[in-house]
């Protein structure tokens, strides 16, 4: 119950910080900033939606987490990782071409990572896992 409490603390903090931002941002927006803006709101998205989930359980009286879900979590973990190593070996190339700053790359490569951990996730949520 306190990690579901903890998510949504979290949540709320990325979103009053991410409308802090805008606040303060007195140019206009830049294509790339949307689309920041609409990962960030993604993943913040996601964040509550597994909240939401366990709340739902921890209502019924059912353990927030039981085998099925450790073990899609361990299986979405183990596949995001390894995406993540190629985006930032991608992202290295990329910045061998291209004159990018620093802190656009690390911003852009942490967005990507938790893409890919939503993607996965969403995926083995829907294929299943099987016997191993």
């Amino acid at each position: 119950m306190k990690k579901t409490i903890i998510v949504f603390v979290i949540a709320a903090l990325v979103l009053a910080t991410m409308g802090l931002w805008i606040l303060c941002t007195q140019n206009s927006f830049k294509p790339v900033d949307i689309l920041q803006f609409g990962i960030i709101i993604l993943v913040t998205g996601f964040a509550i939606l597994i909240g939401i989930r366990r709340l739902a359980s921890a209502k019924r009286g059912e353990p927030t987490e039981d085998e099925l879900s450790k073990k899609i979590m361990q299986k979405t973990a183990a596949w995001s990782y390894y995406a993540s190593l190629y985006l930032w070996v991608a992202m290295i190339f990329v910045k061998d071409h291209f004159k990018w700053d620093t802190e656009v790359i690390l911003g852009s490569g942490i967005i990507g990572m938790a893409v890919i951990f939503f993607v996965s996730w969403t995926v083995i949520g829907i294929r299943g896992i099987k016997n191993d």
